[in-house]
């Protein structure tokens, strides 16, 4: 690998996000106008879990066949609709020589499980007490063919490529948080490499499904009660407020962009990733060596940070010791959790907190304080870079480091 492929500028030229704020980039530029932002929460659907649920989307925007609609679940649809934002966003929809050279990564979870195939199992199951008679009586009739008791993680990819003619290399990570982490340092690394010229990467969740907070409160994971910020949940035990999201990025090597006249949101300046035992200190441990690998000069002052926290303990209160090292070197780190807003993403976790520094960088503004005003102090001064952590709930560190691009650079 040669010096100069090595150190390939990678740039964000593409942003597609859709959450609880907004469908778009467009409805999440408010949280940078300097108002306070109340969440949207929904608190009673699933008590006592609150939940982020989606705004409302227009789907046929960017799905347009009913056929290809009907086929996907809930993760799906929001994953291809953020994928089509990010790819026309970018000025490459439609583009269809430029699409086949697009590579794909998507962090994607293991699918939405049939709840009511679930059921019928389980209700004859408790009449007749057969597994293996029920499994040939209910499953071949209930379940479609694009469903195996839950979807194939790797459909999400699929049916970007279909919907979206992305034909390109195709890569799916697994792994809840630590597959958003990868996805994106897959295609950071790869660019930066030499290895491709322009990959879309992302992640999405359907957080308003009863088998995934089934899933996640057995582990002792959810916050319970009203919704509070990330960083108020410790004095209760912590725990994470799931948020529907759908996150995808058009990263770019600069000269690619470059030739095509894109107009980036942000450099890319560095990425790494690790995944420790989470053995008491790792994560306040792995997230300082992470800081020392980026390899890029920090100055001294203020650095805003968009942290990806869960609320989870006690990795949250790690992060915040993180911090603490940061103001000990020199940087004063200033702090918004992105999930008190928009809820926790998990594969689409950091991917949203990318997409939302970019717009924090292209705004020159943070989001507004939280009422944790120990902890999320008010930003005086220029955003010129944007440090983003991604800290798992249960696996998975990692930082990123955006800067913003001069005129003069470009």
């Amino acid at each position: 690998m040669s010096r100069r492929a090595e150190k390939r500028e990678v740039w964000i030229t593409g942003l597609g996000l859709a959450s609880s704020l907004g469908g778009d980039t467009a409805g999440h530029d408010h949280l940078f106008f300097g108002d306070p932002v109340d969440p949207a929460v929904d608190e009673t659907r699933y008590a006592p879990y609150p939940v982020h649920p989606l705004a409302d989307l227009e789907f046929a925007r960017q799905i347009p066949k009913k056929s290809d609609l009907r086929q996907m679940e809930g993760w799906q649809r929001i994953g291809v609709y953020a994928a089509g934002l990010a790819l026309s966003d970018a000025g490459i929809a439609g583009d269809r020589e430029l699409l086949d050279r697009t590579h794909l990564a998507v962090a994607a979870g293991s699918g939405e499980r049939d709840t009511k195939v679930d059921c019928e199992v389980l209700e004859r199951l408790d009449q007749q007490g057969d597994a293996a008679v029920l499994a040939k009586e209910v499953l071949p009739g209930a379940l479609r063919p694009t469903l195996f008791l839950a979807q194939l993680s790797n459909m999400l990819a699929g049916n970007i490529s279909i919907v979206h003619n992305v034909t390109g290399s195709s890569r799916t990570f697994m792994g809840e948080e630590m597959a958003g982490l990868a996805a994106l340092e897959d295609a950071f690394r790869r660019i930066r490499a030499g290895q491709a010229d322009i990959v879309l990467a992302g992640g999405a969740l359907n957080a308003e499904r009863e088998d995934l907070l089934l899933g996640y409160e057995i582990g002792h994971n959810l916050w319970r009660g009203a919704h509070r910020p990330v960083w108020a949940r410790a004095e209760e035990g912590g725990g994470f407020a799931p948020g529907s999201i759908g996150a995808f990025l058009v990263l770019e090597s600069r000269a690619h962009a470059e030739a095509r006249g894109a107009t980036p949101y942000a450099r890319v300046a560095a990425l790494e990733t690790e995944r420790t035992a989470r053995k008491p200190g790792d994560v306040a441990r792995a997230l300082c060596e992470l800081s020392a690998r980026l390899g890029v000069p920090i100055p001294t002052g203020p650095l805003p940070v968009l942290s990806g926290a869960s609320g989870v303990a006690p990795a949250t209160e790690e992060e915040l010791s993180f911090f603490e090292t940061l103001t000990a070197r020199g940087r004063d780190p200033i702090v918004r959790a992105y999930g008190s807003l928009i809820g926790h993403g998990v594969e689409a976790h950091l991917p949203a907190g990318l997409a939302l520094a970019a717009l924090a960088l292209r705004h020159g503004q943070l989001p507004p304080p939280s009422e944790t005003d120990d902890i999320e102090l008010p930003l005086t001064g220029p955003v010129d870079r944007v440090l983003v952590t991604g800290v798992g709930h249960w696996r998975g560190e990692g930082l990123a480091l955006l800067e913003r691009i001069s005129e003069r650079t470009i």
